[in-house]
């Protein structure tokens, strides 16, 4: 007896929710059994785009990788609101770094990345199994694109909670229970799954490949992960992490530097050159509450009158003042990425408060915030780096840029940075600063000696409560950091640099302070544990 798709999600302490298409058509054929749908070959694209489709809810959905990567780490932060985000205290356990077994962004991620995982094993074996017929060369390609996205779900994995179960079955029997990986045979599947396909992928870099893994978007996997080898094996892959990016950098398939780091977020940046795989989103069709809704969780009530939105945003999420204060006044993406200072309606009047104890005082976002237990509205730059459009819903539009062109030149900077290159590594970290100082065009110069340098980050406790210091000094290459925290805030991967920067476990920032480096890692879930006794807890949970 074979099972469905909801049995073997639920054997894998799973609880999936239905998915659309990633061509954004009304049809979903995410469960899909073999003796309720007959197919043809013309169906395989929807097919295909229904295990891409996990990718928005791992990201954006409501406690997904967004708010696991980056609530977790020193950027950004959800303090208490007049009108409420205490919501029994979770943000301040992800804040301090005391999450539980249970919170929502241990099991969302568990669960959303293994459903991505079932969808691609589902769709293999439609394929290998003829129930959809496939020619022979459609059907290699087909099966290395779809192995290469699984990879893609087990890097999140991989990052999140180290030690999986590696999957790879659809039609498995009654009472199947996965065993457990450790953290380096995970690592070293997700690297075969890549390089064993990666031949077979699409050189196009065009609509035809949009969204999807051609060979270069399959590179920026294998070029993470070579980039966390050291963190996820004890072995670092620089000199491999090089390779990745110089066969993007050398393909000739058209990335490119925007001119403007904006235009990188905008509502419609489909067409841009720097993108080199994108997580599709439409406000028409992706219509999900949570899909997309950063803009709704971090402006305040009156900034509805901004942009003219359908939907009253709820406050919450901000910037961290010491981050903040890391950047040069000078630098561009300071004032285009976070939204400062007084407000104003789409009109040009003044908005004012309209919560907490400053009602009827100017809406002016400054960069100072009490503390993670308590703020009024004026407290934290908000997050604007993703155009959020005049009349959005509660869902933007933006594509979200899960590998871009910049990334793929920092990785090379830092990869040549540790092994002795430092001045070739200055030379592509000043070619992605120069956009940002097109004013003060001296200012984008950075030598290797001051990529090697300490973070100008000034850590330690910084709250209502209590203030330390601890600066970044003493942290080795913390300018490179520094780099990264400019270039990429906000998307998404904040704690995955820390960690390999050896920040995140112990250094203190607002009211976190380190509470074990076993955090390092997030716990498996409790739902997990329960129903599958081959799972062994994360070491100290």
């Amino acid at each position: 007896m074979k099972i469905s798709y909801i049995n073997i999600a639920l054997m894998l302490g799973l609880l999936c929710s239905s998915v659309s298409c990633i061509e954004l058509k009304e049809e979903s054929y995410d469960r899909i059994i073999a003796d309720q749908f007959e197919s043809t070959e013309e169906d395989l694209a929807s097919l295909v785009g229904s295990a891409y489709v996990n990718w928005r809810d791992v990201m954006l959905q409501w406690d997904g990788l967004h708010r696991a990567q980056e609530v977790s780490a020193d950027q950004l932060v959800i303090p208490a609101r007049p009108n409420g985000w205490v919501d029994g205290g979770v943000y301040r356990r992800i804040h301090e770094h005391k999450w539980t077994t249970d919170d929502g962004i241990v099991v969302q991620n568990w669960n959303r990345s293994y459903s991505g995982i079932t969808n691609c094993n589902r769709v293999i074996y439609q394929i290998e199994s003829g129930i959809v017929p496939v020619s022979d060369e459609l059907k290699a390609t087909t099966l290395a694109e779809l192995k290469v996205l699984r990879a893609s779900y087990y890097y999140v994995l991989i990052d999140l909670y180290g030690n999986v179960p590696i999957v790879t079955e659809f039609d498995v029997p009654v009472g199947f229970l996965p065993e457990q990986s450790n953290r380096t045979e995970v690592y070293n599947f997700i690297i075969s799954e890549i390089t064993e396909n990666i031949d077979l992928l699409s050189e196009e870099n065009d609509q035809s490949t949009y969204g999807t893994f051609n060979k270069w978007a399959a590179y920026a996997l294998l070029a993470k992960m070579y980039l966390n080898a050291e963190v996820y094996t004890g072995t670092p892959a620089w000199d491999k992490c090089l390779e990745a990016c110089d066969a993007i950098i050398n393909s000739g398939a058209g990335y490119a530097l925007e001119g403007n780091q904006s235009d990188v977020f905008r509502t419609e940046n489909e067409g841009s050159p720097e993108i080199i795989f994108a997580i599709p989103f439409d406000e028409n069709y992706v219509t999900e509450w949570n899909a997309f809704d950063l803009h709704m969780q971090t402006l305040q009530p009156g900034n509805q009158a901004t942009y003219n939105l359908q939907n009253t945003p709820w406050g919450g999420i901000c910037a961290i003042p010491q981050f903040i204060d890391t950047f040069d006044p000078d630098d561009s993406r300071l004032k285009r990425n976070w939204i400062q200072g007084q407000q104003y309606k789409a009109n040009g009047d003044p908005i004012y408060c309209s919560l907490g104890s400053l009602v009827g005082e100017p809406l002016a976002y400054i960069n100072e915030l009490p503390g993670i237990d308590y703020s009024e509205e004026i407290h934290g730059f908000r997050l604007g780096k993703f155009e959020i459009a005049q009349d959005a819903k509660v869902q933007l539009s933006n594509d979200w840029p899960l590998f871009r062109y910049a990334d793929i030149l920092m990785m090379k900077a830092e990869s040549l940075l540790r092994t002795g290159n430092a001045e070739a590594a200055a030379a592509l970290v000043t070619e992605v600063r120069s956009r940002n100082f097109t004013a003060n065009p001296e200012k984008a110069t950075v030598t290797g000696q001051e990529l090697m340098e300490g973070s100008r980050y000034a850590y330690g406790l910084q709250n209502q409560q209590e203030e330390t210091f601890e600066g970044g000094a003493d942290i080795m290459y913390g300018r490179f950091l520094d780099e990264l925290g400019w270039e990429f805030a906000q998307e998404g991967r904040r704690r995955q640099d820390l960690i390999r920067f050896g920040v995140f476990t112990e250094k203190s920032w607002l009211n976190h302070k380190p509470n074990g480096d076993y955090r390092a890692l997030y716990p498996i879930p409790r739902l997990a544990l329960n129903t599958n006794p081959n799972l062994q807890p994360n070491p100290d949970y």
